[in-house]
């Protein structure tokens, strides 16, 4: 193995990750790198795991608070969720096993925007952070560390906690130096300034992260990859959702609210958000750029086809194959990729200055252009809100993404009230399913309700979209956003008690 750990006083702190897991209590509050799979510890946690299994078997407690970028990945959530090992875990996820536990009320997990993490954490909000356990490509000569493939949270974390144990990942490229901007120019209130960001390729911070060496009080080597899993080929509703989409751009490029190179992107990660990126390559655009949190196989194309002059966020989330052809032209993408924290990457007042488009999916939006992105019938959390808050209120644009039905038509996700409000209507500029667009700016909640059933909801829901508003709009005792209390959420207890929201 190439030599990737050159401070002299924290090569003599390499250990096992059994070693390493050992220096952990219980009742710990962790901080912990990874977003979206990317860049998360991969050893230390399934050896803490390991022992907290140990400690359950001979009836003694051993649990920890998690605090991350976002998601990771199951070396990380799922081994300690299956360890019954989170005590609280915060601010996003995706782990099944996890996300099972926090809905069968045996954990904790709190839903956070994700640019507040950060600033929360120096607030004090989560109490006092105990260790800090972070991913790194390799320890620099005077401590610092060259970051892997997310920057999430790790600047917070390697400040604010007691204690560090640095994971130096041999799988992640040296070739990545460079990609980098951790930004040290934040500071607390009233003491703040402004950002000094004016365009999406602005670098403004420095390429390490800075780690004081006396924190640290174990290093594990490891060689894994990342764990992110392969997209489905886009289908016939997501390629109709992005059509939708792409049609709507060219409208305001027309109308002359928008330049031909738009403005900069966000987009969430999935098929969708392909295939919206698929239709900007096929469309003829090109000199665009993107302002996000995350680098999907879609920007990889972008930017190989220089439909994409440049892309900032916090992670990667790519596929196998995705990975594969970063690996396999670093050099091009390093000069076009630029890794932040994500109290950059998310910050709600460069959002608004750089003006950026927000595409996102949810899980159904009602009549008035309400958004429910993170519950299923209004009780069980999928993943969280993630970044999309951040976006959703602060872009020029914001754009909400879905097919219009699911589980083969026995959902409908244009439904008469959202059983979970994450995105009120006052941060939704447009809903795009297959069905059509609805573009919501300027319009009053009646109105709103008229477009959204005409072009956003499938045709065997339509009409019943269209008689509760009917008689809502009779029967309501406020004419302003009419609701039958009795009936607005009476499809999702159909669809609980049946299997559908047909009546």
């Amino acid at each position: 193995m190439d030599k990737r750990i050159r401070h002299a006083g924290l090569a003599s702190k390499v250990m096992t990750a059994a070693k390493a897991a050992e220096l952990i209590d219980p009742g710990m509050t962790i901080g912990m790198s990874g977003f979206t799979g990317a860049g998360y510890p991969k050893a230390v946690p399934q050896a803490l795991a390991a022992r907290m299994v140990a400690a359950h078997e001979h009836g003694k407690p051993f649990r920890v608070r998690v605090l991350t970028g976002a998601s990771t990945a199951p070396e990380l959530d799922g081994a300690l969720a299956r360890a019954d090992g989170i005590d609280l875990r915060l601010p996003y996820q995706s782990d099944p096993e996890l996300r099972a536990r926090i809905n069968r009320g045996e954990m904790d997990y709190l839903d956070i925007h994700l640019s507040h993490v950060a600033q929360y954490a120096w607030f004090g909000f989560f109490g006092k952070l105990d260790l800090a356990i972070v991913e790194a490509t390799a320890i620099m000569p005077d401590g610092s560390l060259l970051p892997s493939s997310s920057v999430g949270n790790n600047k917070t974390w390697l400040d604010l906690a007691d204690k560090v144990i640095v994971e130096v990942n041999h799988w992640q490229p040296l070739e990545m130096d460079g990609m980098h901007d951790i930004y040290y120019g934040t500071a607390l209130p009233p003491h703040r300034k402004p950002i000094p960001l004016l365009k999406p390729d602005d670098r403004i911070g420095e390429p390490y992260l800075r780690l004081d060496p006396n924190k640290v009080i174990a290093v594990v080597e490891t060689n894994a990859p990342d764990r992110n899993s392969a997209f489905a080929p886009p289908d016939e509703s997501s390629k109709q959702i992005a059509s939708h989409l792409i049609d709507f751009f060219r409208h305001e490029i027309a109308k002359g609210r928008l330049s031909p190179q738009l403005l900069p992107l966000q987009s969430g990660v999935g098929n969708i958000a392909n295939a919206v990126l698929g239709g900007l390559r096929d469309g003829g655009f090109s000199g665009l750029t993107a302002f996000t949190e995350v680098i999907q196989d879609g920007m990889l194309d972008l930017l190989a086809n220089d439909v994409l002059s440049v892309a900032s966020a916090t992670s990667f989330s790519l596929s196998p194959a995705g990975i594969e052809r970063f690996l396999g032209d670093i050099d091009f993408f390093r000069k076009r990729i630029i890794l932040r924290t994500q109290e950059i990457s998310n910050h709600p007042e460069l959002v608004r200055r750089l003006g950026c488009i927000a595409m996102n999916g949810m899980v159904e939006a009602d009549l008035y252009g309400n958004i429910n992105s993170t519950h299923v019938a209004g009780t069980s959390i999928i993943n969280g809100i993630g970044g999309s808050g951040d976006f959703a209120r602060n872009g020029f644009i914001s754009c909400f993404l879905t097919p219009s039905t699911a589980k083969n038509g026995a959902v409908s996700c244009i439904v008469p009230m959202v059983s979970h409000v994450d995105h009120t209507e006052h941060d939704v500029a447009v809903v795009v399913t297959e069905q059509g667009l609805a573009d919501l700016r300027g319009l009053s909640p009646r109105q709103r309700a008229k477009v959204i059933i005409e072009n956003c909801a499938h045709p065997i829901y339509r009409p019943l979209l269209q008689d509760y508003y009917d008689r809502a709009l009779h029967g309501s005792r406020g004419k302003h956003t009419p609701h039958l209390l009795n009936e607005a959420l009476s499809w999702h207890q159909r669809f609980l008690e049946t299997g559908d929201m047909r009546p």
